[in-house]
C-alpha cells in the first residue's frame, strides 16, 4: 500500500505581478507534485473567485490559507522575497512547529535564505 504523501502549503508571492506570481505558483505545484507531495496552493486557487485588491476579500484569502496551513503537514516558502502575507503564513507554520523549507525561484533549496 502507498504511504501517504504530505500535504504541502505553497507560501509564494501573490501581489506585484499577480497573473506571473500564480503561474509561478502552479510550476512550485508541479514541483512539489513531482517531490510526492499534495501541493496546496490557495493564492492559485482563491483568487478565481477572490479579488486580492479588495479589502475584505484579501483579508477572507489571508485566513482561508491559514486554515490550510492548518491542515497541511509542511510549508515550503517559495521566491526571493518574503512579502507580509507570507511572513503572517510562516509565523503560523513556525508557531505550529511545522517543517519549513525554503526554496528560490528555480527550486533550489536554499535552507538559510529569506528567513523574515
Amino acid at each position: 500500500m502507498d504511504k501517504d504523501k504530505p500535504f504541502v502549503y505553497i507560501c509564494s508571492p501573490l501581489r506585484g505581478d499577480i497573473e506571473r506570481n500564480i503561474q509561478r505558483a502552479v510550476g512550485y505545484s508541479r514541483f512539489v507534485f513531482g517531490m510526492g507531495g499534495v501541493p496546496l496552493a490557495p493564492h492559485a486557487i482563491f483568487t478565481a473567485f477572490l479579488d486580492d485588491n479588495i479589502p475584505a476579500e484579501r483579508e477572507a484569502g489571508l485566513e482561508l490559507g491559514l486554515q490550510l496551513i492548518r491542515r497541511c503537514d509542511e510549508l515550503w516558502v517559495f521566491g526571493s522575497r518574503v512579502s507580509a502575507g507570507m511572513a503572517m503564513e510562516i509565523e503560523n507554520a513556525r508557531r505550529r512547529r511545522m517543517p519549513i523549507k525554503y526554496f528560490n525561484d528555480r527550486c533550489e533549496e536554499e535552507p538559510l535564505c529569506l528567513k523574515p
